[in-house]
């Protein structure tokens, strides 16, 4: 008798596991009927690029007043007016608070800078330091997290490390060439490393900060 139950049990449950199934199949079916069977006069709207007037952009001015994210770039003699521009224009679009020129690094207005930042030089606010050494002092003076993104024997993969949304941050790009200068490596407090599985292990500076600067708005704003 109890064996009886048992196996009425089992049956019980296993049609009620085969109806449950049953419904969540015709549900998704009728999903798909609902996507693909759409209204006679029903049109699909083609997909068109925005114009300039309908990306809802603001002007230099309110630029100026919006809150900007914890974070400081600063471009450790960077030689290249491309990569000086480039910059500038990312930094306006992630609302990063200020970039620091330092050393060989041109600075603005160059009509070189200009074609890349396409006037981001003018919301973005900067600074000139002669010597990075100074300015990486003075930004832990006022209690900045100092990153430095090079590939160093203790670098952590940018994948792996924590952003903290209570602190302030500022980002270190390298020279094209010989990248971060040797004078403030043992100033940094943590280097930071893109991973890369190609041949190349490089990353041109301004794709490199194009990349930084993303990961530290999303978890910052």
């Amino acid at each position: 008798m109890i064996l009886f139950k048992k196996i009425k049990i089992l049956s019980e449950t296993k049609s009620l596991r085969l109806k449950s199934i049953l419904k969540i199949k015709v549900y998704i079916a009728s999903l798909r009927w609902k996507i693909l069977i759409l209204p006679k006069n029903t049109k699909m709207q083609p997909t068109k690029k925005l114009k300039l007037e309908e990306l809802g952009r603001i002007d230099v001015e309110t630029f100026k007043k919006t809150e900007k994210i914890p974070l400081v770039v600063i471009l450790d003699n960077v030689r290249s007016m491309h990569n000086v521009g480039a910059a500038f224009r990312t930094a306006d679009a992630f609302l990063v608070e200020k970039i620091i020129l330092c050393g060989i690094t041109p600075k603005p207005p160059h009509r070189e800078i200009h074609k890349a930042a396409l006037g981001a030089t003018e919301s973005v606010d900067w600074q000139f330091y002669e010597s990075v050494k100074e300015a990486v002092i003075d930004l832990k003076t006022l209690g900045f997290e100092i990153v430095g993104i090079e590939q160093t024997t203790n670098s952590v993969m940018i994948t792996d490390f924590e952003i903290d949304k209570t602190k302030k941050y500022a980002l270190v790009l390298g020279n094209e060439v010989e990248g971060i200068s040797d004078e403030i490596l043992t100033d940094l407090d943590v280097c930071l490393e893109i991973p890369q599985l190609g041949t190349k292990h490089s990353l041109n500076v301004s794709v490199c900060g194009g990349i930084v600067m993303w990961e530290f708005f999303k978890n910052l704003k």
